[in-house]
């Protein structure tokens, strides 16, 4: 027995030993280049099998799909170089374009909840102004808001390179160049601009510009002109906006916080707390204040009235359309779906949908307990609070960050509603300066306090090495950027906008007639019902605001 056990062990002890010592690395093979002739002798499909159809896909996309210009000469290295250059491109461009889509179809969300939020004597004013906001927003951009935001951008390699997009007017300021605003892509045309590249640029940061603009529409509802309107849309598209939005992400002076002062990667704002919501979102402030409440809304010692929207169902469908809509919002800013880390959109879209959830949570349980009931419209606003929030950081965090900057969102948003409703006495239908304009600055410091230095979009951002990383994990300068941010956001946004208002003020006038807001702006602006069949009824506005 001990022999038989003896001779077991003697043959099974090379298999020990192996199994216990570290298996040796694999040698790896030298890379070969690989040669035309090699290309010319690669197997593709016939013909034959093609005609039997492809339902699993392992016969589609293969080298007989590659474009040669010239069959006869066969393929060469140059052919599939080419093919693979504009293989990425094609790529980047359609997911690019089609997040773009994503992001238009977000008018509708605005539009249904800002007229749910509003009353029935008013929803065809209210959706008419959310319906043309976007085409005088986007002929403003066209004919000059494009090229002062972008004109100076310097290029996108995920675009194509885009090269026409490079003359950006600066000044010197403490010995270092500080960009203020583009000059190339007027009409899309002026200064070689007339570019496939540029085009697909044109059409994303388009929509984003008009979702800044719509945020105003609901904040000066119920009694605002309809040319005072027209006129302070075209100014915001055509300076408001493109003004900021090029110091952040037009190679202007706030994205070369960085690269100039050393304060982490500039200031960071992956897809738009700041530049798209807090802009819109304190252009609201501004335009509530110059307007004015609506008649009813305080009583004589300044206390507010609730004045209650019409139809909650469409509110909520509404937040369900944007929240989808920020799926092209926030992982289309990638730009691109091939090459420099843009696979990272899996986390973007994660993040977005995780914060959305904890915002709407949030809200939903401040209100239950404060007033006993889970408002309904407030937890929608908490979600679109908590999409605010993670549009600037949704590049640059993880989701367990994510999910925080939801759920303080969700909580802002309700506390930011009852101040300015309360203490400012700034009338404000539908919330938006607390949705965009609190949860946008929100939003915007979020990054200089989670990013964790995890993202990685080609090696850089903002042209500085290295990933964006906020204070909890190491870098406070990081944070420092994101004030001065915000408090170029509140210092020229906020002023400029209400400079603007206030000429249009003494120019047009905002106000409708006491009259015409008492029977509802309908009739006297549109000349046509929202609801000609519906009988509407005065309500009695209640004492919670």
């Amino acid at each position: 027995m001990k022999r038989t056990i003896l001779l077991i062990t003697l043959a099974l002890s090379p298999t020990l030993a192996l199994a216990q010592a570290p298996a040796a690395p694999a040698a790896q093979a030298a890379a070969v280049p690989i040669t035309d002739a090699d290309l010319k002798n690669v197997s593709s499909p016939s013909n034959d099998d093609r005609l039997k159809g492809d339902p699993g896909g392992t016969i589609t996309g293969t080298v007989a799909d590659i474009a040669v210009a010239d069959s006869k000469k066969g393929l060469t290295i140059g052919d599939v170089v080419n093919q693979i250059g504009q293989n990425k491109i094609a790529i980047n461009f359609v997911w690019t374009l089609i997040t773009g889509f994503l992001v238009m179809f977000m008018q509708a969300g605005f539009a249904v909840v800002e007229t749910g939020l509003c009353r029935a004597k008013n929803a065809n004013h209210t959706m008419m102004m959310n319906f043309m906001v976007y085409g005088v927003g986007m002929l403003a951009y066209w004919l000059i808001g494009f090229a002062i935001q972008m004109g100076g951008v310097g290029g996108n390699g995920n675009l194509g390179g885009i090269q026409p997009l490079n003359t950006e007017w600066t000044i010197t300021l403490f010995g270092k160049p500080f960009g203020l605003f583009g000059q190339h892509g007027l009409f899309l045309t002026q200064g070689g601009t007339y570019d496939v590249g540029a085009m697909v640029m044109f059409l994303f940061q388009m929509v984003f510009m008009d979702t800044a603009l719509t945020i105003v529409t609901g904040t000066c509802a119920e009694r605002w002109k309809y040319v005072a309107f027209v006129v302070a849309s075209f100014v915001m598209g055509a300076f408001t906006y493109p003004l900021f939005a090029n110091w952040a992400w037009g190679n202007g002076w706030l994205a070369n916080l960085g690269g100039n002062f050393g304060l982490g990667k500039g200031y960071c704002d992956f897809a738009g707390s700041g530049v798209v919501h807090a802009v819109g979102g304190l252009t609201a402030l501004a335009g509530g204040i110059i307007v004015g409440p609506r008649l009813g809304k305080y009583t004589r010692d300044g206390k507010p009235n609730a004045i209650i929207g019409h139809d909650i169902v469409i509110v909520l469908t509404g937040c369900f359309i944007l929240a989808f809509g920020w799926f092209g919002f926030n992982p289309g800013s990638t730009l691109g779906a091939s090459g420099n880390g843009n696979l990272r959109i899996s986390s973007v879209a994660v993040n977005t949908m995780l914060a959305g959830m904890t915002g709407s949570f949030g809200a939903m349980f401040y209100m239950w307990m404060r007033y006993g009931k889970p408002d309904a419209s407030m937890s929608g606003n908490g979600l679109l609070a908590g999409l605010v929030a993670i549009t600037a950081p949704s590049g640059f965090v993880n989701t367990v960050g994510a999910a925080i900057i939801g759920l303080i969102a969700g909580v802002l948003v309700c506390i930011s509603v009852e101040f300015i409703d309360r203490v400012m006495k700034v009338d404000d239908p539908v919330g938006a300066i607390s949705v965009h304009g609190a949860n946008g600055l929100w939003g915007v410091i979020s990054v200089g306090l989670f990013a964790d230095g995890k993202s990685n979009y080609g090696g850089s951002w903002n042209g500085v090495m290295g990933s964006v990383t906020g204070l909890f994990y190491g870098d406070a300068s990081q944070l420092v950027a994101q004030l001065i941010g915000v408090a170029t956001l509140i210092g020229f946004v906020f002023s400029f906008s209400f400079v603007v208002f206030w000429i249009i003020e003494v120019v047009v006038g905002h106000r409708v007639s006491a009259k015409a807001e008492l029977e509802g702006l309908d009739l006297p602006e549109m000349g046509q019902l929202g609801y000609p069949e519906f009988e509407l009824k005065a309500r009695p506005t209640g004492a919670m605001a």
